[in-house]
């Protein structure tokens, strides 16, 4: 497998997503531009798929008596968060995407347009936003790491 696919697959799972690639891609001496762009192609590219389709799975669990108390209750308090910020959902969801830090993310912020009912043509602008604002982020303290510690 080459350097480019395993970034590439790094950026699209998601716990690593581009928080994972691009300093892998940096550690593995590929040009830091050229694992930005790779990284952020393979951590937009699942975001659609995961707002279209995580309703019809969370949908189907919800069948289950052991699973549907649990999402029954994240949907509501999602609900119930999002009516108190209306106007700030925008805003939420694209800091919530652009935060380098464990548990946000594209994945994170997909299931949570979903879970909120977000239309796409509203959702995947801003979770791309956040995806390009967390890869400068992550690809500033990557090469300022190597760079600052020799490695």
């Amino acid at each position: 497998m080459t350097n480019n696919v395993l970034v590439f697959l790094s950026a699209m799972a998601p716990i690593s997503e581009l928080r994972g690639a691009i300093p892998l891609g940096i550690a593995l001496g590929m040009p830091p531009f050229k694992v930005f762009f790779i990284s952020i192609i393979g951590n937009i590219l699942p975001i659609p798929f995961l707002i279209i389709f995580s309703r019809p799975v969370i949908q189907f669990f919800k069948r289950f008596a052991i699973f549907e108390k649990i999402l029954t209750s994240i949907e509501q308090n999602a609900t119930k968060k999002a009516y108190k910020i209306k106007g700030y959902i925008a805003l939420g969801l694209y800091l919530l995407v652009a935060a380098p830090l464990p548990g946000t993310g594209a994945w994170t912020g997909s299931l949570i347009a979903a879970v909120l009912n977000l239309r796409l043509k509203y959702a995947i602008p801003i979770i791309c936003a956040g995806v390009l604002t967390a890869g400068v982020i992550v690809l500033i303290l990557s090469f300022g790491t190597i760079h600052l510690f020799g490695i």
